[in-house]
């Protein structure tokens, strides 16, 4: 995998020419930058920014995109940065308009196919496909024990497309002894080579006994049996060591900047 080839790959496919990522959201061109749009449950935000931006047009674009939240009445937007874009001080100029960086990820990749092996969990282990709104409940549940974090909106938008766009989504829920303990899902995106791993998480007392790998492998044979070359993730400091070793090689950093009106 030429690490160089697959990024560019990934900044033309997934980032320039963006495709909805759920029901009801849309890929809007404005000027130098992409952006995807939904409702306030959504995800909003800059998923692609021209190489060519400079100064100038970066204060520009930061400033148009304040105004396009604040016409949506959006309570947050978020501009994805990702290290290699430009200008080279692009997030220093986010911050001084307001927007707040949160901890950056490692965006990283492996070829599907490399993942596809065997995997075991423990006794009374089991990984169910997520297919329904009581399904997702138990999955957003999960997601709240794994990171002390509300679960709603998750649960909001995995209903949502298991109605409405099912066959672009896998999600999944681990129950042990039949309580929730660990949660993930991938986004497929058709007509690129890219499948997303998204929100894997385990609760505390359920790590290092082979869940994640688990989750990671599922989806993986899913992605290469229906023909994409690459699983992606944009792995918290948490996961990335742990998938650096199934294999993923790290391709660079990306910042989520998020703006929130009267903050």
């Amino acid at each position: 995998m030429r690490n160089d080839d697959v990024r560019a790959l990934y900044d033309r496919t997934m980032r320039e020419q963006a495709r909805p990522d759920g029901p009801g959201v849309r890929v809007e061109r404005d000027g130098p930058l992409v952006r995807r749009v939904g409702g306030p449950d959504d995800w909003n935000g800059v998923v692609w920014s021209s190489p060519d931006l400079d100064a100038e047009g970066a204060d520009a674009a930061i400033a148009a995109q304040i105004g396009h939240c604040a016409a949506l009445g959006l309570p947050e937007f978020e501009w994805k940065l990702y290290a290699h874009d430009r200008p080279a001080d692009l997030g220093d100029r986010l911050r001084a308009a307001g927007f707040v960086p949160e901890p950056p990820e490692t965006l990283l990749v492996a070829p599907a196919e490399l993942l596809t092996g065997p995997f075991t969990l423990p006794e009374g282990v089991t990984l169910h496909p997520v297919t329904d709104a009581a399904g997702a409940e138990l999955m957003a549940l999960a997601h709240e024990r794994a990171f002390g974090t509300d679960g709603s909106r998750l649960l909001h938008q995995v209903v949502k497309r298991l109605a409405e766009a099912p066959e672009d989504v896998v999600a999944l829920v681990v129950l042990a002894d039949g309580e929730p303990v660990s949660s993930a899902r991938m986004e497929l995106y058709p007509g690129t080579d890219f499948a997303g791993l998204w929100g894997g998480g385990t609760v505390a007392e359920w790590r290092g006994k082979g869940i994640y790998r688990a989750l990671v492998t599922y989806r993986a044979r899913i992605a290469a049996e229906r023909g994409y070359r690459y699983l992606q993730v944009d792995a918290s400091a948490m996961s990335a060591p742990i998938l650096a070793r199934l294999g993923f090689t790290a391709l660079g950093t990306t910042t989520p900047y998020v703006y929130r009106p009267g903050r």
